[in-house]
């Protein structure tokens, strides 16, 4: 299926471009400066080093890339740094590798297109919130770390910056539902995002299942802006939000809904993605369990960083394998520290242990705390992988969500650690509470035993 068209961005495979193009469309550009120069100018600093972005280490999102790209210092950041994305970082692609664009982050997540490179997803594509770079922009940055990304010297065809052939049109087809018996689907929006707004909702909506069923895959397909998408289940079912209707974390002066957070103590990790498009199956015979009348929070997260309204639409799918073909039935993981105490003032490491009695199979992990948490790592306790480090988050608005493509096995008596670093930069004592002023630590994430 269909979701998007790409430009002559993918028509011309080899980025040539045609000599046909209008006369009035060649505007030749006459400077001295270097071809990184043109970059930081024309590229980083209008579309990259914004505020919230990459503009400095107070941005929100500095946690989890870790990367500035102002004027100055986008080049001692980028040149064969080891990039945080995980996806990459596991593969050791570095942000920009001289003489090599298909091994540079940077070069793949300016392309919204993931074709160009085996259909992998490394993040959200840039910029978030923003128009796509043109054809000719993406094909200068191409051709600049190609020729070794030197930071001097003019080593592309300037004129490429002049392209304004779109990258990427999206055309939102949605996902095709589940044949009927097969599956349920749900969906969120269409939606409107403000101007220059992040807008982060809630809804609750039932699943339509009248019995217990078995999940073993999650589709997701969102229009293009999307930060993340999470489906949450509850705690404690005698205190449900409404059905259907939109709570959202802010209003539309910016200033935060406090109802709405307050609800979001109830939740519990279910599906979620950090891509536009995501397509996750468990292992053979391994299924979630969906019971009868379920129902979920949708929480969809859009930045829009344009001077237009922006549109938003989240799809999901729910594909049910049959009973009799269900060897493991997962259920959420659901680690709380609820013991802890931060003194005020003060840095503090939060460490638990959690025994399983008997053995278990871990599929994925994330993680959950409030504002004041740093650092989340997880560990496993016990066996010949004692102490590795198995996940680690430094966003705690936007955790990690870790699938691990090999499950870890642990035995009767082995666990998870967490080690949370909370920083209190009150004036009071902290403790494990539902409230925003209090805090969290928990593991989410898929076990079956």
């Amino acid at each position: 299926m269909k979701h998007w068209k790409i430009g002559a961005f993918a028509v011309a495979g080899s980025f040539l471009f045609l000599a046909g193009c209008k006369e009035q469309e060649k505007e030749v550009v006459v400077s001295e400066l270097s071809s990184y120069d043109l970059i930081q100018d024309r590229i980083f600093t209008n579309s990259c080093a914004t505020a919230g972005c990459h503009s400095s280490e107070q941005d929100n999102g500095f946690k989890q890339h870790g990367l500035v790209l102002t004027k100055g210092k986008s080049y001692v950041n980028l040149i064969n740094i080891l990039s945080q994305q995980p996806e990459a970082k596991a593969e050791g692609m570095r942000r920009v590798k001289p003489f090599n664009s298909n091994e540079s982050l940077l070069f793949h997540k300016l392309n919204w297109d993931a074709s160009h490179h085996g259909g992998k997803q490394y993040g959200l594509p840039m910029p978030l919130g923003g128009t796509p770079l043109s054809v000719g922009q993406i094909e200068f940055v191409r051709r600049w770390v190609e020729a070794g990304a030197p930071q001097k010297g003019s080593v592309v065809d300037t004129t490429l910056l002049n392209d304004k052939t779109p990258s990427y049109i999206a055309i939102f087809d949605g996902l095709k539902a589940p044949a009927a018996g097969e599956g349920y689907q749900m969906k969120l929006g269409p939606f409107t995002v403000s101007p220059n707004f992040e807008r982060e909702m809630f809804s609750r909506q039932m699943v339509g299942n009248s019995e217990d069923q078995y999940v073993s895959r999650v589709q997701v397909l969102m229009r293009p802006g999307s930060h993340h998408f999470i489906l949450y289940g509850f705690n404690n079912k005698n205190t449900l939000p409404p059905l259907n209707a939109t709570r959202d974390i802010r209003n539309p002066d910016g200033t935060t809904n406090f109802l709405t957070l307050l609800s979001m103590q109830n939740h519990v990790f279910w599906a979620g993605t950090q891509t536009q498009v995501h397509d996750y199956s468990l292992p053979e015979g391994a299924a979630l369990l969906l019971p009868a009348g379920a129902s979920f929070d949708m929480n969809s997260h859009y930045v829009n960083k344009t001077a237009q309204p922006a549109t938003g639409e989240v799809h999901v799918n729910l594909h049910t394998l049959p009973k009799n073909k269900v060897k493991h039935v997962v259920t959420a993981l659901n680690l709380a520290n609820e013991s802890f105490t931060l003194p005020p003032g003060k840095a503090t490491v939060a460490t638990k242990t959690f025994i399983f009695k008997k053995p278990t199979t871990v599929l994925m992990l994330t993680s959950h705390t409030h504002k004041l948490g740093q650092k989340f790592i997880i560990k496993i306790k016990g066996g010949s992988r004692d102490g590795e480090v198995v996940y680690e988050s430094i966003d705690w608005e936007h955790p990690l969500i870790k699938n691990f493509p090999k499950p870890i096995q642990l035995q009767a008596g082995e666990g998870l650690v967490s080690e949370i670093t909370y920083n209190n930069t009150t004036s009071k004592t902290i403790r494990f509470g539902l409230l925003s002023e209090d805090e969290m630590g928990i593991i989410f994430g898929y076990f079956y035993e």
